[in-house]
């Protein structure tokens, strides 16, 4: 059976550089096709701000789940998760090597892993929605609290999506809607799991300048962009790093250097978050690249855990 290859690890560790080069040594666009595994990358014209490859700089390899999605569209893990199945099952009927790549660790999770979601119900959900619009999220958060404690008491209530969705479920199933985190049980029977480190001094210093050069080339006009095309009114897309940034430029509440600041502040807790995520899985074979920027290091190492696929 073809194996799944993994790259995954924090933001700005080197994943997309990495995967490139293997996936060229795998034997390139004939053997190999990249799956992404990165929430905000599935959306079209969202490009400096995600540091999507772009399209010339593939190596002519196809990426699946990215450009998927509009601005207005609410990305799903659910969703992601069907649709990147069913990308890895086209790769395989080929007989290539699905490559998955991507930093959003509940994404990868979603996508490898024997994680299940609850269904929807569109008239459950239009129903406590419109509570939200005439009464606000008090009568939510409380019905959550009496039939859900405990989730009321792990989920953030000062988030109207997520308290709806509790809600949803608990009326849908019975059932609470605590968020159970997959146990690194694999849903596919051969997953080569790559993972990036890196000196923590190096990547932090690589954060600050990504945030800077995204600027530069152009963050804000990419930003004016999406907004003529809705981006203001996308409930997961506006929320992005870099891109709730810049819309505060363009509104005036922020300069431009303090957009940068806190781009690389909330670049540096999310990096923070992956490592913790990704590093408790047993799994996952670590590439431990130490210097700045040492690609062939991490090729090197990574061609060794391997083994015979790089000699396809």
């Amino acid at each position: 059976m073809v194996p799944i290859v993994a790259v995954v690890g924090p933001t700005a560790s080197g994943k997309s550089a990495l995967s490139l080069e293997l996936a060229t040594q795998l034997g390139g666009p004939d053997a190999v096709e990249i799956v992404s595994a990165d929430a905000m990358q599935l959306y079209r014209g969202m490009d400096i701000g995600t540091a999507k490859v772009p399209l010339d700089e593939r190596a002519g390899i196809i990426h699946h789940q990215i450009d998927v999605l509009d601005v207005t569209d609410v990305a799903s893990v659910a969703a992601y998760q069907r649709h990147g199945r069913a990308d890895i099952a086209q790769v395989m009927g080929k007989g290539k090597i699905p490559m998955v790549v991507g930093g959003s660790g509940l994404y990868v999770s979603g996508l490898l892993d024997e994680l299940n979601f609850p269904g929807t119900d569109p008239a459950i959900r239009a129903e406590l929605e419109q509570i939200h619009v005439t009464h606000g999220l008090g009568p939510l958060i409380a019905e959550l609290r009496e039939k859900d404690p405990v989730s009321a008491n792990t989920i953030n209530l000062s988030n109207p999506r997520r308290v709806i969705r509790a809600l949803e479920v608990v009326r849908l199933t019975g059932s609470s809607y605590t968020p159970v985190f997959p146990r690194h049980t694999s849903h596919y029977p051969d997953v080569v799991a790559l993972g990036l480190r890196r000196d923590k001094d190096c990547l932090d210093a690589d954060i600050h300048a990504r945030a800077a050069a995204m600027f530069a080339d152009g963050l804000v006009e990419e930003t004016e962009a999406l907004i003529a095309r809705g981006l203001r009114d996308g409930e997961t897309a506006r929320k992005a790093t870099g891109y709730a940034e810049a819309i505060a430029v363009i509104d005036g509440k922020m300069s431009v250097s303090e957009a940068i600041e806190s781009v690389a502040f909330a670049t540096r807790r999310l990096a923070k978050k992956q490592r913790t995520w990704f590093g408790r899985d047993p799994r996952i074979a670590w590439i431990d690249i130490g210097g700045c920027a040492d690609l062939p290091k991490a090729v090197q190492r990574a061609r060794a855990i391997l083994g015979p696929l790089t000699d396809r």
